[in-house]
This record gives structure tokens, sequence and C-alpha cells, in this order.
């Protein structure tokens, strides 16, 4: 379920979900979802008995995550907050994250309403890095973080800025999906700034995968 303004799992959600499900994943392992929405994938790693903590920047997302924990007897710790602040201190054997992607014609992120979960900055990258970034801060020796977003972000740059940091990364996971009513509304404005061509309305999806 999911409360109105709430991103609803769809083509990203279930590429990455197909992906947790392969990962190596012992009973009582530290996972955090970061923008978890509804929390479909942090109740996927609560099933398989890891101690998942799940967060949002949205209350009804929050609100959402912990209706369907109970709803689904699950055991989930779901955080309001920016993910850099609100575990500060915690490390993980896993990260998974859905992060905004979508690229925006305006340069600030906004601070409302359901655009949070998908807009980006004119690059669909300002989400994207921090998360790069802070990924080792927020890892085990040897946690695994697991990242989707649009191909029109770069995912040779996600590889690389996680490179950077001294993680070992990877594209483990492709699919093509039509896009959505977002996408098809910036048709013009993401031809400008040559982030697509396509006529057919295809976008493909990446999954990252890097290990600390």
């Amino acid at each position: 379920m999911a409360l109105p303004g709430v991103y609803r799992p769809q083509g990203d959600t279930r590429l990455v979900a197909e992906v947790l499900a392969e990962e190596a994943l012992t009973p009582g392992a530290r996972v955090l979802e970061i923008g978890t929405g509804t929390g479909a994938l942090a109740l996927q790693a609560a099933r398989r008995g890891a101690r998942v903590t799940a967060v949002d920047v949205s209350w009804r997302a929050v609100a959402t995550a912990r209706l369907n924990a109970i709803r689904h007897r699950l055991p989930l710790r779901v955080v309001h907050g920016d993910f850099a602040s609100a575990v500060t201190g915690s490390r993980y054997d896993l990260v998974i994250t859905n992060p905004p992607y979508v690229p925006a014609p305006g340069a600030e992120l906004p601070v409302r309403g359901p655009a949070r979960a998908w807009d980006a900055g004119r690059d669909g990258r300002a989400v994207i890095d921090r998360i790069c970034a802070n990924a080792p801060s927020l890892l085990r020796p040897g946690g695994v973080l697991l990242m989707v977003h649009s191909g029109m972000c770069g995912a040779s740059e996600t590889v690389d800025r996680l490179a950077a940091t001294g993680m070992a990364a990877e594209v483990t996971a492709r699919a093509v999906v039509p896009w959505g009513p977002v996408l098809r509304s910036r048709r013009a404005w993401l031809e400008q700034q040559g982030l697509t061509s396509q006529a057919d309305e295809l976008e493909e999806l990446v999954v990252i995968r890097a290990r600390y």
C-alpha cells in the first residue's frame, strides 16, 4: 500500500529487487535502505532475517513503510530524515537505494511533494553523487551497495565515483522500460539537454553493485 504522494514500486524497484534476491544475506545482517518509499525493498530484506533500517525524507513515506511492516508482520526500523544525518555513525552489511534520478529543469531539489521521489537536478545526479561519496562511511568492510538509476545519469560515472572512494563497482543488471508520465512531459527539454534522442520513449535502467 502507498499513502497519497508516496512513490509506488515500479520497474526500477523490481529490477533492484531481482538483484537483491541473488545477494548473499545472512540472518541478522545489518541492512539500510535509502529512500524507502513504501518499504518494499526493506521488507524484502527483513523477510530474509536481516535487521533493516529504512530512511526517507518524506513523512508520508515513513508512515507508509511503517504501516506495510505492520501489515506484513515484519520488523523494520523506519527513520525520517536525510540519510547522511539520520544514520550517522552506523555501518551496514548492505545498503540498498532507488534514489531520485530524473533530470529536471530546475537546479534546486524540491523540498516537498511527490516530486522529491524523482527530481534530481539538471543531470539527475544530485542524490546519486551524495550516495557515492558517503557509501564508504555507511558500509562495514566487505559491505555492498546496490543502487538503481536511469542510464541517462551515466552508469560509468557512478562506477568511476565509487571506484574513486576505494570501492569495487560494476553494473550488475540492466533493463529497458517504457517512459512514465514525468519523462514524457519533459521530452523537449531532455532532447535540448542531449540526454535523450529516443523516439520510442524507452529508458534503460541500471543496477550498480559496489563492494567496500
